[in-house]
């Protein structure tokens, strides 16, 4: 039977709230923040090349913190990531100055969209739930995590299409400025929630295996983390390639405003949210691997076709639609990640999946910046959907046998112990 909420540790309550005050501001830069660089002048490779620049200091400090947190602090580590975002927001709200604004936009990581998350340190935030959690419980409880992320990002993307609204014009760029209050506010009371929160403490390991066994249970659990780095790196070129320049694609494709496009992408993230809450539901009679093939599977199809509609409601209904296929599988996918080592190396194992994403998806906002500068405003989806088929493709290949991916409900299967071996795939692949 599943937990009520009401069961739920309360570590995962807590974190839980945090990810909910981050996502507002979050969903409001996503929104905005790519139109309040174009509104300041600034070009599509330059705008690119700022999201670049966030996304591989994301990449590089999540490279150091998820190991590092495997020997303690998570509260520590994730009260100076919210403080850092205050001290962002800040920089961000009070001036203008381009090169103050960079360290801001990348500091902050603006425009990114980390559903909540604490961006380059979400490894911690899903070391610390898996810790919290039995395995038979994870895939809906990040699920769920994952909703509440998407619905926090659809209200900040409709508090952000308010003042356009309000004004029936374009916005200046000095309207933009005052959207920075919502990360401000969201980054304070995540460290309020924060202090309220317990140190999680991993239960004393067994007496160490055979240095044999030792080695084939690391070579084991390395494999497989191997193979998630090599799926996740073609995902998340395929998603840097469109995703952090979407608002402006938009913008530029049907000359539209933030009070259209603010408006549709809340309408994503909402249906974002019912979708992964659907989706730890699916993955609880079906498995993981296939509520991620089915569900991505659809989204391929969408990614497709969106940039072949000549007008922007339908478009964003294919946006809305694939949202739903793709984003409604981020907790399902977190859950076998967590899955695939020991309980000491989560820590490391969380590093690999966020890290293989961040790390191409780094790449792609500069690549499609540059393509949509030289008028070339479908082939960033056509190069992205290729993509991430190949990584659904690998998906299956590599993670079809693991105990992780199809774990049934109600079972908690060996792994959970930090003594246990890592699931071996049970065929070939």
């Amino acid at each position: 039977m599943p937990m009520p909420w009401s069961a739920w540790p309360r570590n995962v309550r807590l974190l839980m709230g945090m990810r909910a005050a981050r996502s507002v501001g979050q969903g409001a830069m996503v929104a905005a923040f790519a139109l309040y660089l174009h509104a300041l002048g600034w070009g599509a490779t330059d705008i690119g090349a700022v999201l670049t620049a966030a996304l591989l200091l994301g990449a590089a400090l999540t490279l150091l913190v998820g190991p590092l947190s495997d020997r303690g602090g998570r509260r520590a580590f994730l009260i100076d990531y919210d403080l850092l975002q205050a001290l962002a927001a800040l920089v961000a709200l009070f001036t203008a100055t381009p090169w103050l604004l960079v360290a801001a936009a990348v500091l902050g990581a603006y425009g990114r969209g980390a559903n909540g998350s604490a961006g380059a340190f979400a490894p911690v935030e899903q070391a610390w739930l898996a810790i919290e959690l039995p395995v038979s419980q994870r895939a809906r409880v990040f699920s769920a995590n994952s909703a509440i992320g998407f619905a926090g990002m659809g209200l900040g993307a409709l508090l952000a299409a308010l003042p356009a609204a309000w004004l029936g014009t374009d916005m200046r760029a000095a309207d933009y400025r005052w959207l920075f209050v919502l990360p401000l506010a969201g980054a304070l009371v995540s460290v309020a929630l924060l202090l309220r929160t317990r140190e999680p403490v991993l239960a004393a390991a067994p007496p160490a295996a055979h240095p044999a066994a030792e080695h084939r249970l690391r070579r084991d659990e390395n494999r497989l983390l191997a193979r998630l780095m090599l799926a996740n790196a073609l995902n998340g070129l395929g998603i840097g390639l469109t995703g952090p320049l979407i608002a402006y694609w938009f913008a530029i494709r049907f000359r539209s405003g933030l009070d259209h496009i603010g408006l549709g992408l809340a309408l994503g993230f909402a249906v974002a949210a019912a979708s992964a809450w659907l989706a730890g539901r699916v993955a609880d009679r079906h498995g993981i691997l296939r509520t991620v093939v089915w569900m991505r599977a659809a989204g391929l199809l969408m990614l497709v076709a969106m940039p072949l509609v000549p007008w922007f409601w339908g478009a964003m209904a294919l946006y809305v639609l694939r949202g739903a296929s793709n984003r409604g599988t981020a907790g399902v996918r977190q859950a076998l990640a967590a899955g695939l080592t020991r309980a000491e190396r989560r820590g490391l194992a969380s590093t690999v999946q966020n890290l293989s994403l961040q790390l191409p998806r780094a790449i792609g906002p500069l690549l499609g910046g540059a393509l949509f500068h030289a008028g070339h405003l479908a082939l960033p989806f056509f190069l992205g959907a290729a993509l991430q088929a190949g990584y659904l493709l690998l998906f299956v290949v590599f993670f079809r046998g693991t105990e992780a991916a199809v774990i049934a409900p109600g079972k908690s299967p060996a792994r959970d112990s930090a003594a246990a071996a890592p699931a071996a795939p049970t065929r070939p692949g």
